[in-house]
């Protein structure tokens, strides 16, 4: 290579390299302050969209978590009031027994006035919850109806979502839906009557109780399910987006080393012209 004032080619060759190595300590610096190996586009297109795909699904599953416990707590509510219903129930059962007994001595009529105000209390109940027949009587009314929780992570809306059936009047457990709406035990015969009514709308509650429990128990299940998702999709888009910090550490020192010699370089390289001065003396 010849030695010419005009074009300074070593310093030219010097300032390309200084170029690149700075370019990689300043990308190592970003890694390193912002803890991601991906900070834009360029730096891995394809990897960005698959890291994109799966910090969207995790926020979807963590939303779907929110809507499952908050279907929980729906269906827990539902199920305190079932579990009132059952325990009048049996304060039902226990006034008609007695009233069906010739031995009871004491006043048909007062027993009948506290069953009539347990059933009514049945009805506020059911009514409260929205298992009422036609509806309830408060905003839970929209929970007579197919109870839809979406959760996501399913490969479609059917595998998406979990639904718990609370609709149609066989889960109606007002005195009407449980069949006990027209039972009295001012006489023995009503009384007897309404022991064996009393005894299927036990039944009859238990069918929509086991519906509630096994509601809430595929919300946990599928909570369970979710979190294991948002745990293994978190850990791949931190495999592909996050920095590997003792990998940049070391690049970073490689950086500086090369940066620091480029300049020297360049330093040297810029000197060489003035040599050719001295063949001039």
């Amino acid at each position: 290579m010849s030695l010419s004032f005009q074009t300074n080619i070593t310093s030219v060759e010097a300032q390309q390299n200084l170029q690149v190595n700075t370019y990689s300590l300043d990308n190592a610096i970003q890694q390193l302050t912002s803890g991601y190996r991906i900070n834009k586009s360029g730096d891995d297109a394809a990897g960005l969209a698959v890291a994109n795909g799966l910090r969207s699904n995790v926020t979807e599953l963590q939303q779907g978590v929110r809507n499952a416990n908050d279907g929980s707590a729906i269906l827990q509510t539902i199920d305190g009031g079932l579990n009132n219903i059952s325990n009048i129930l049996d304060q039902l059962e226990q006034l008609a027994t007695q009233s069906a007994s010739g031995t009871f001595s004491g006043n048909r009529a007062t027993l009948d006035q506290e069953f009539q105000t347990l059933l009514g209390e049945i009805n506020r109940q059911a009514g409260n919850i929205g298992l009422a027949s036609g509806g309830g009587t408060t905003t839970a009314s929209q929970y007579n109806n197919n109870l839809s929780v979406y959760i996501g992570g399913g490969s479609n809306q059917t595998n998406s979502e979990v639904t718990i059936s609370l609709s149609g009047s066989a889960n109606t457990v007002d005195s009407l839906g449980l069949g006990i709406s027209t039972d009295k035990v001012d006489t023995i015969a009503h009384a007897q009557a309404a022991i064996t009514d009393i005894k299927n709308a036990v039944q009859s509650l238990g069918l929509v109780q086991g519906a509630v429990g096994d509601g809430e128990n595929d919300l946990t299940y599928a909570i369970g399910l979710a979190n294991s998702q948002i745990t293994n999709e978190s850990a791949a888009e931190s495999n592909i987006r996050d920095a590997n910090v003792a990998q940049e550490a070391a690049a970073l020192t490689q950086g500086q080393v090369l940066q620091q010699s480029s300049v020297a370089a360049l330093a040297q390289a810029n000197a060489e012209p003035e040599a050719l001065l001295k063949l001039f003396a």
